[in-house]
């Protein structure tokens, strides 16, 4: 059955079967190795992180001790880098950022693996079907050029077939792996931000500030407008106080 499918594909796209089986199996790869980590980052929640930001607790040794066992069980980045910076949470602040610094980028570089491939794979297939359009009419004229007949739609069909189905091989390659290129871009952009922001609050909390686990939440500002509307209301009783005096 596979011969039989390459024979069809080799009648429809001639010279150019070979490059364009080769593009669209990098494309489906490149696919589902993406569409894996992605389905192995969303199935690892962190959940470590949104009960320490609930308990809020100071860093103590033991506390980093507890969290660096757990995290070493976690398959997620994130818990993959909190384990790295609390394992050197006794460097001073600046060390620390520089070891997160160099750990990023090499996750950065693991998420956005394959798309420039997927990107050069969507910009070669249009290039690959406007060769094989030209090949099927250089090819219809040379039928042309043979005959001495009046022209037949039979001496048109194997030129005209080829140029066409080439483009649209091309074409049908093109648009889901730019599409599919931009998209895994911007989900790896988001995570790689996600995990920066979350190890930026671990290595503030690991300083002392418990707050820090808190900072992007909108918890933190209701308390405060809370706060500040409870100072208001104490302010203004002891004024009414004062006023009222005098008439006594």
């Amino acid at each position: 059955m596979s011969q039989s499918l390459y024979l069809q594909l080799s009648d429809q796209l001639g010279y150019l079967t070979w490059p364009m089986i080769i593009c669209a199996s990098l494309t489906l790869l490149i696919v589902l190795e993406r569409v894996a980590l992605i389905i192995n980052e969303l199935l690892n929640r962190d959940a470590w992180l949104t009960e320490l930001r609930q308990q809020a607790r100071s860093a103590t040794p033991e506390k980093r001790q507890q969290l660096i066992t757990l995290l070493s069980q976690g398959r997620s980045m994130l818990a993959q880098g909190s384990a790295l910076l609390l394992s050197h949470g006794g460097q001073p602040r600046l060390m620390r950022e520089e070891i997160l610094n160099m750990w990023l980028l090499k996750q950065k570089d693991k998420l956005q693996s394959g798309l420039k491939v997927l990107h050069i794979i969507g910009v070669i297939t249009p290039l690959l079907g406007l060769l094989g359009t030209v090949l099927g009419l250089i090819e219809m004229f040379t039928q042309l050029g043979l005959s001495n007949g009046p022209v037949t739609p039979s001496q048109l069909a194997t030129g005209l077939g080829l140029a066409m189905n080439t483009t649209a091989a091309g074409l049908i390659i093109a648009v889901p792996a730019i599409t599919l290129s931009n998209l895994l871009g911007l989900w790896a952009d988001k995570r790689c931000n996600h995990i920066a922001h979350g190890l930026n609050q671990l290595n503030l909390w690991l300083e002392g500030f418990d707050q820090a686990l808190s900072i992007g939440s909108d918890e933190p500002y209701r308390k405060v407008s809370a706060i500040v509307r409870a100072q208001m209301t104490n302010a203004s009783t002891p004024m009414t106080t004062e006023l009222t005096e005098p008439n006594r």
